[in-house]
């Protein structure tokens, strides 16, 4: 039961990375690489698989899980394509931060307690390639002086199998509200990783429109264009207190 409940707590933990993801998401900077157009990674459920995990009360009687970030381990960032002036292909701008931080709490039912479990990115310590891009990034779409983080509650996990071994692999979905600046959307987190004794390592990637989130695509020096798709990634640690 221990071990199920730890699976159950990741994949909110991953939900509320997402936040970061979400934050970052929005974040369209970047640092340039050249490579194929991103593609959302969709995590294929193992046979085994039932659906798992939803909101709940604050009930915390019976035996409870709380999992939480390790930031020096995590990363939470946005992955946009672009064309730049004076290249021929296009490129990927790309921005990351570690300051993330998050705890998710559930119960060896399955369950996640949605109301004390939640993530937090810190927007302004977005990072890209161009610091010009991250200052213009900061003040307009994202606003950080007014909305600083950005956040994400985990409300269920479809596809995370109820029986798991003491370590291996896992691949499921990750369900919750995200928010950036003052808007909030329901997003979908395609997760994969490894889980080894009260510790996951954890890849989460989710993409949307900047328009989903009443963001406007930023226009800075050499940048020609920018695809409407915001793809947040996370790369996350999470350790059972």
């Amino acid at each position: 039961m221990r071990n199920r409940l730890i699976y159950t707590l990741i994949f909110g933990m991953l939900s509320a990375l997402a936040l970061v993801a979400a934050a970052c998401s929005a974040v369209p900077s970047a640092s340039v690489q050249n490579t194929a157009a991103p593609t959302a990674v969709s995590a294929s459920a193992p046979a085994t698989a039932t659906p798992a995990s939803s909101a709940a009360p604050a009930d915390i009687s019976g035996n409870t899980v709380r999992l939480v970030i390790v930031p020096s381990q995590s990363t939470a960032g946005y992955r946009v394509r672009e064309q730049l002036a004076g290249l021929s292909f296009p490129t990927d701008a790309v921005g990351t931060t570690n300051a993330i931080t998050g705890t998710i709490v559930g119960k060896t039912d399955g369950t996640i307690l949605s109301d004390q479990s939640k993530f937090q990115v810190d927007l302004r310590t977005l990072k890209s390639d161009q610091s010009m891009r991250d200052n213009f990034i900061q003040r307009n779409p994202l606003q950080t002086d007014q909305y600083p983080y950005a956040t994400f509650v985990p409300t269920s996990a479809p596809g995370l199998p109820l029986t798991l071994p003491a370590s291996g692999q896992v691949a499921f979905k990750l369900i919750g509200n995200l928010t950036i600046r003052d808007v909030t959307k329901p997003v979908t987190w395609d997760v994969t990783g490894t889980v080894k004794g009260n510790t996951a390592t954890l890849q989460a990637t989710t993409t949307f429109k900047f328009e989903d989130f009443d963001l406007t695509p930023p226009h800075v020096g050499r940048v020609l264009n920018i695809v409407d798709s915001i793809r947040l990634e996370l790369n996350v640690t999470l350790q059972r207190e």
